[in-house]
């Protein structure tokens, strides 16, 4: 059993930062890739920003500049960074995981709770 856990969310002015975490747990052999997706009220599951196991990233062109994903792999824990926070970003804050869980399984896609991130003008 695998299970992401967030932390790091909550209320802040815009211009200001947020850190969220998302530490991995359980029965895990690989972490491949990490990613931050957000949904915010009435609009769809939009990808943030992702990190390769060899630290490639990819951001969405919405937070370029202003967020940045890192990895700490001792710690199975990705980490988005968030500076120069806009009310447009507001939104729930979701981790995910690519994880092969044994030497012999395939890949398997996980999901945290989610984290909610609010930013007031």
């Amino acid at each position: 059993q695998v299970s992401l856990r967030e932390s790091g969310g909550g209320l802040v002015q815009a211009g200001g930062s947020l850190r969220l975490s998302c530490a991995a747990s359980g029965s895990i052999f690989i972490i491949n890739d990490l990613g931050w997706y957000r949904q915010a009220p009435g609009k769809q599951r939009e990808l943030v920003a992702s990190i390769t196991s060899g630290g490639r990233t990819n951001y969405a062109d919405s937070v370029k500049g202003r967020f940045t994903i890192s990895r700490d792999n001792a710690k199975n824990t990705v980490y988005l960074q968030m500076n120069s926070l806009k009310p447009e970003d507001t939104a729930v804050y979701y981790c995910s995981a690519d994880i092969i869980v044994d030497y012999d399984s395939d890949e398997y896609g996980f999901w945290g709770q989610g984290t909610q991130v609010t930013v007031s003008s």
